[in-house]
């Protein structure tokens, strides 16, 4: 979309929110751009009104039943590129704003974001997804995994969307091996099923309920100068930097931090920290 779009940026965003949730979550209500923007229902109809006979007057339909609008069969983004990444950055609250509006000229001092590989996640995926852990359903899902790359039918019970900072899983009891796993979105295959009311809640997980803190520390083998410097690039506090976060990602979260928990690299200047409190947090390494 160029530049000089004939749209206020405030009515702009708005629009896009509009072709996001409908196509990803294939429900859209008044309530998601009352919640999203601070405006009020009357306004929030008004814009998905004029989005419809301005837009893309074919994209969208009113259902009584669910109370909302769905996208028609017919639906083609206007102003959005139609990634999965698009709605996944929403649930993240991603303020990479750049990389759901770009083409807009904003003038701001110049930046370069690195881009990560999209992951192929089509509408018909992850709706069911959504719609199973927002609403406590079971879902029969087609899956494949390193360990079995062979398609296998499973019945899960999602209950949270995760971004690891690579890609994103979704957090859900497998009712196969009885307990909570990771499943890595692009891995699914076909469209997942919905089915009847979850047996098992998220309040039942344990290692996500579960809160663990990441102690970080310098290297020791760096020299008191080098310690120092570690110590400002991450923030620290007395030398220790402190990450709490949930004990079902906190080995996502080494991840992020390109922390191998196993092993130490021989160079300091390469390794920079280290895990100070392993023993704590052992149970939930890899």
């Amino acid at each position: 979309m160029s530049a000089a779009w004939p749209c206020r940026w405030d009515l702009l965003l708005r629009y896009r929110l509009i072709e996001i949730i409908a196509l990803w979550e294939g429900r859209l209500t008044t309530k998601h751009l009352c919640k999203s923007f601070g405006i009020g229902r009357q306004q929030a109809s008004k814009d998905i009104n004029q989005y419809l006979r301005d837009i893309a007057p074919d994209n969208l339909h009113y259902d009584s039943s669910l109370k909302g609008y769905v996208p028609t069969p017919h639906f083609q983004p206007k102003l959005t590129s139609g990634s999965a990444d698009e709605y996944l950055h929403i649930l993240s609250r991603n303020q990479d704003i750049s990389h759901s509006f770009e083409g807009l000229d904003l003038q701001l001092a110049n930046t370069e974001l690195m881009p990560i590989p999209q992951r192929s996640i089509q509408p018909q995926l992850l709706r069911p997804i959504v719609q199973a852990a927002r609403e406590g359903k079971r879902l029969e899902i087609a899956y494949i995994s390193l360990s079995n790359p062979t398609i296998e039918e499973r019945i899960i019970e999602p209950h949270t969307l995760v971004f690891t900072g690579l890609r994103w899983h979704v957090r859900a009891y497998c009712e196969k091996h009885r307990d909570f796993r990771d499943f890595v979105l692009s891995r699914f295959r076909g469209q997942p099923e919905l089915l009847d009311k979850a047996l098992v809640a998220a309040q039942q997980d344990q290692h996500w309920q579960h809160s663990v803190s990441i102690i970080l520390k310098p290297d020791p083998r760096l020299s008191p100068e080098q310690r120092a410097i570690i110590a400002a690039d991450y923030g620290m506090s007395r030398g220790v930097l402190r990450i709490d976060s949930r004990a079902a990602l906190v080995k996502y979260s080494l991840q992020a931090l390109n922390i191998d928990p196993h092993t130490v690299d021989p160079k300091p200047e390469a390794q920079q920290i280290i895990i100070s409190n392993r023993k704590d947090i052992e149970p939930w390494l890899f």
